[in-house]
């Protein structure tokens, strides 16, 4: 694609980053195959290459209207396009960029800002969050069905974390939302890691990873949040610590970026990239332990499952395939999942934002995850499980919960 930069942004390290994105694209349309909401909605300005040559014109100088920016919206960031793209066009760099820039131009009405702007400043406060979703919960009868269905049904317990007493040590992320919602998430984690001689810990005041408010649009706030991670956690490296073990994949995602968002802080540049290649999926952690953790495991009850990827595991992490196979190792029967690298909608706070479209996508990916009649929905985000959860037919679990049943059960 050519490209002629306006001089504001031209020379600038987002104009250089967006000037290269953009050459790479070759208007192959491969991509609109994928893409959720040009499925749903039809529409070229509501696929990739639509999206595209809209933050184009932008970039050379049109005039930009909240047309622009609502199209901009309804993008879910799930990235499927790229996974499809033959010309490895970075769409995900691109449009936080064009974000950013249509924000700065167009602004948005009152009850926007103040929706997006409660959610940037209540998510990340896992103690604040907790509360609120606590009272939402006992409120749950007379609320509207529209945030009735974003709440959980009850909040598992954490049960016991193991203390440290290995020499082999991996940290994992507390997170923003998860220790409310899925609190036995990384405690779950830290049992079945406990089992192969891992221990997993916490480093204290970290939060979120900053995803929340980097894409609610709140980018310098994100960044923040990302140099807060990076100073709790800088200690653990080079003192023993193998890895930053995510059991959540839309944290991971981010994670794994920070050498990129971070990449023209001087301060931080080199401590992002280094946090960036020690951070390992859960799945992968798992995986390289697998001849030690198979013969803990007695048979599953349940052997017949299903397993939603998360796109950030998928299509961010490019780790299709790796949670799949371990399951399968581990004598799970997995269901054949109709158009499994398809998003169910959640897609952080998308959910919340644009709800029609998240219920739309929802339906369809539920209706995949049990055409085969599995009697378990298996994920690895918290994000999707508690979206796929409030209308699932059957339990919906993240895989490490499953699993340290089993252990707990040998």
């Amino acid at each position: 694609m050519q490209t002629n930069l306006a001089t504001w942004i031209k020379g600038t390290p987002d104009g250089k980053e967006a000037d290269a994105i953009l050459r790479k694209c070759v208007h192959c349309g491969f991509c609109t195959a994928t893409c959720p909401t040009y499925q749903l909605l039809g529409d070229e300005l509501d696929g990739p290459r639509g999206r595209i040559y809209l933050m184009k014109q932008l970039l050379e100088g049109a005039r930009v209207t909240a047309k622009t920016q609502l199209h901009l919206d309804r993008c879910l960031t799930c990235r499927n396009c790229e996974t499809t793209c033959p010309s490895g066009v970075q769409y995900g760099h691109l449009v936080d960029i064009g974000r950013k820039l249509v924000e700065e131009r167009v602004g948005r009405p009152f009850a926007q800002r103040v929706e997006r702007g409660a959610m940037a400043v209540l998510f990340p406060r896992t103690s604040v969050f907790r509360v609120l979703m606590r009272l939402g919960m006992l409120a749950r009868p007379v609320l509207p069905a529209t945030l009735a269905t974003k709440l959980p049904g009850d909040i598992p317990d954490r049960g016991e974390w193991p203390a440290p007493r290995h020499a082999r040590k991996m940290v994992a992320l507390a997170g923003c939302v998860q220790p409310a919602l899925t609190p036995d998430t990384n405690a779950a984690a830290a049992r079945v890691l406990d089992r192969l001689g891992i221990s997993l810990i916490e480093a204290p005041g970290v939060g979120c990873c900053g995803a929340v408010r980097f894409h609610l649009n709140y980018q310098a706030w994100g960044l923040d949040d990302m140099r807060r991670v990076i100073d709790a956690w800088w200690p653990y490296v080079g003192n023993g610590v193998e890895a930053f073990a995510m059991t959540a994949t839309g944290c991971g995602a981010t994670v794994r970026e920070y050498g990129h968002y971070l990449q023209h802080d001087p301060q931080y540049a080199e401590k992002a990239r280094r946090v960036s290649e020690l951070t390992k999926d859960l799945a992968e952690v798992v995986a390289g332990e697998l001849d030690r953790v198979a013969p803990l495991l007695p048979p599953p009850t349940r052997r017949s499952v299903a397993f939603h990827p998360p796109c950030s595991m998928q299509h961010w992490q490019k780790l299709r395939g790796v949670a799949e196979k371990l399951l399968s190792r581990l004598g799970y029967e997995l269901t054949y999942v109709p158009d499994a690298h398809s998003c169910c909608g959640s897609a952080g706070t998308y959910a919340l934002t644009q709800p029609e479209l998240a219920g739309k996508l929802r339906q369809a990916k539920l209706a995949a995850l049990q055409s085969g009649t599995p009697e378990l929905i298996l994920t690895a985000n918290v994000g999707c499980q508690t979206h796929l959860a409030a209308e699932a037919k059957v339990p919906v679990k993240h895989w490490i919960v499953e699993l340290d049943e089993r252990l707990a059960s040998a």
